[in-house]
């Protein structure tokens, strides 16, 4: 246990934040020990008290299905990963400026090479791969919803073309994205554990 004087900010890093429900949870689970957010965004939360107990925040995440992060590499890994989900999860790819790399390097402020090198030696598997396969988890999901046609959530997630989204969705799932909509049970998985 240690004490903070309640001006100064605490950042925590934390992992399996990987939606808005991920945020609200987080947040009322601190706000629960008494605890002031500051801010709260995907993977991290700034925070403030008077009296901060790690061991306490630990366990209360944990009971949450959350964990602190507190070795810097994996918090830059985790923070990777954030950013892809919120970018592949919340935004449309179809107008996207620039390459993966370039947002990515861009939005960490720190050299893509590090990061990439960093990244795969954590989760044993490349930033690229990571991408795909949120990517397919996306298409999964609109699939099932069955509101836009192929070629409309090819167009949303940045795809050349269906044939492209068709392969690669094959390669990763074994179905064709028709295929995929005719099972009676739809495997998807949560986002945290994407790997």
């Amino acid at each position: 246990m240690f004490q903070r004087n309640a001006m100064l900010e605490i950042h925590l890093h934390i992992k399996n934040m990987v939606c808005n429900r991920c945020i609200r949870v987080v947040k009322e689970s601190l706000e629960k020990i008494g605890l002031e957010i500051r801010d709260i965004d995907l993977g991290h939360a700034v925070i403030s008290g008077e009296f901060v107990d790690k061991n306490l925040i630990r366990n209360v995440l944990l009971e949450a299905g959350f964990e602190l992060i507190e070795d810097k590499k994996h918090q830059l890994v985790d923070q990777v990963k954030s950013i892809i989900i919120d970018l592949i999860q919340r935004q449309s790819l179809e107008n996207m400026q620039q390459s993966y790399s370039e947002y990515i390097s861009a939005r960490m402020q720190k050299d893509y090479h590090q990061l990439s090198s960093l990244f795969s030696s954590y989760e044993n598997t490349t930033i690229e791969k990571f991408i795909i396969l949120q990517k397919i988890e996306k298409v999964k999901e609109l699939l099932v919803y069955d509101e836009l046609s192929l070629k409309e959530i090819a167009f949303l997630l940045g795809y050349s073309s269906t044939g492209h989204i068709s392969r690669q969705f094959k390669q990763i799932t074994g179905f064709t994205p028709t295929g995929f909509k005719a099972l009676k049970f739809h495997h998807r998985k949560s986002l945290d554990s994407v790997i």
